[in-house]
Order: C-alpha cells, then sequence, then structure tokens
C-alpha cells in the first residue's frame, strides 16, 4: 500500500478515515501509528492495546468524512431516488446545477462512471469548496465544474440526465428541455411547495412527460422488548419533481 492511500479503520464503536503515512494519529482508543498500516483487510493496534481493521472506505465513509459541506446538500435517501427513478446508466453525460459543496455530483459520479457529471456553479466560494471536495473523493476525473449560471444556458448537448437544485430553478426548464437527449430526464429539488408548482408549470409547457413530484421520507424505529419509531428522524427535506424528454 502507497503513502497517501486513504483508508477507513474500524474498531465496533468508531471509524476514522485516514491517509497511509508516517504520522501518528490520537484516537479515542489511543494512538494509532499510521505507518503500521500494511494492506486492506489487516489489523493495527493502538498503543492501548485496541484493535482496528483496515478496511477500503466506501462512498459513504468519504462523504461524511471527507466532504466538507456548506449549503444545504441533497441527502443521500432523496439522491438515491434519482438513480432509482430515472434508471440513468453507468457512462451516462450529467449536468447538475447548482454544485453547492458537490455532494451530489460526488454521488452521481461514483455510479455513473466512467460517465461525466458537468456541474454549474457561479459564486466563487461554492465552487472552490467543492473542486477540493472533488479532489478529496478521488472522483475528480469524472466531474467538471463550470463557474457559470446556468439561467444563462446550458453548453452541453444530448445529455441523459439534467439536475436542479437552485433558486429559480423554473428558469432553466426551457434550457434543460434544449439539452436533453430524448428519453433524457430533468430532476428538480424543491425545499417549498411554491417552486414545485413553478417549476411543474413550466414542464408542461415544454411538453415533457412521465412528470412525477415526490416527498422523501424515512423513520428510523428502535428494534426491542418495546419496538417504537424514533421521535427524530430524516423526515421532510424537500421535493423532487421527476419529467422526461419525449418529444
Amino acid at each position: 500500500m502507497r503513502d497517501g492511500e486513504v483508508v477507513l479503520l474500524l474498531n465496533g464503536k468508531n471509524s476514522y478515515l485516514v491517509e497511509k503515512s508516517d504520522k501518528k494519529i490520537q484516537t479515542a482508543e489511543g494512538i494509532v501509528n499510521l505507518k503500521q498500516i500494511k494492506k486492506f483487510d489487516s489489523s493495527v493496534k493502538s498503543h492501548t492495546g485496541k484493535i482496528f481493521f483496515v478496511v477500503k472506505p466506501n462512498l459513504n465513509d468519504i462523504l461524511k468524512k471527507r466532504v466538507k459541506r456548506m449549503p444545504q446538500i441533497i441527502m443521500t435517501k432523496d439522491a438515491s431516488l434519482i438513480l432509482a427513478y430515472t434508471g440513468v446508466m453507468p457512462g451516462s453525460l450529467v449536468v447538475d446545477a447548482g454544485s453547492g459543496s458537490g455532494y451530489l455530483s460526488i454521488f452521481l459520479a461514483n455510479y455513473l462512471k466512467p460517465g461525466k457529471i458537468v456541474t454549474y456553479e457561479k459564486d466563487k466560494k461554492f465552487a472552490k469548496v467543492a473542486k477540493e471536495n472533488f479532489k478529496s473523493s478521488g472522483l475528480e476525473k469524472f466531474i467538471k465544474l463550470k463557474q457559470k449560471n446556468i439561467l444563462k444556458g446550458i453548453d452541453e448537448k444530448n445529455v441523459d440526465l439534467i439536475t436542479l437544485d437552485m433558486k429559480n430553478s423554473e428558469k432553466v426548464v426551457k434550457h434543460a428541455y434544449a439539452a436533453l437527449k430524448y428519453g433524457g430526464w430533468l430532476v428538480v429539488y424543491s425545499p417549498y411547495v411554491e417552486q414545485v408548482k413553478a417549476v411543474v408549470k413550466e414542464i408542461k409547457k415544454k411538453g415533457f412527460s412521465e412528470t412525477k413530484t415526490v416527498e422523501n421520507i424515512v423513520r428510523f424505529w428502535d428494534v426491542g422488548e418495546h419496538t417504537l419509531p424514533q421521535r427524530s428522524g430524516i423526515m421532510h427535506t424537500g421535493f423532487m419533481t421527476f419529467a422526461r424528454k419525449v418529444k
């Protein structure tokens, strides 16, 4: 294993995403010498004797521990619906706006590689953070960031999927229709129902098909002698409108 390789250390209580190096890190279970890491599917001990298993991190590990969040992100529960409802395939061309911290672009790039995610972000501060997150995710070669206001138009053509998470999304619908291939999908994330209505109105004008708006609610349960739903959870986060170009 080379230096700089990203690994996940697991011990049953906590997890730590680290890079192999000659450094030492302080954990709740003691100091771990990262030089001792030799390969995946092995183990190392802290100075207190606690065992850590060395595993290859997956996308969720990276998103939770290496991606810096700035604006509100599209949660994993909602991002996964984009794949499930559109059926978009690996190798697809995707346009995403606005980038924000790049969370959705990273999520999509992981599942659609070797496809290309082209993401638009007009805010310099967000664009800078997004670029850093793309590099940290290890998926930067599949993502292209354009510091541009998508309200002025979409450069790409024959796009398989366009995702919008931004103010005035309804003003991008006409540009999305022109950029999408026949059979391509438009997905709009809206935090409030007034935007949903504005988006759907524009979608109907352009003649999209298979239009639907969904609210994805997740509720966790405590299972035991008394099995009850948890009083808090990832309930309402936003509305997602799906529409397909067919003519």
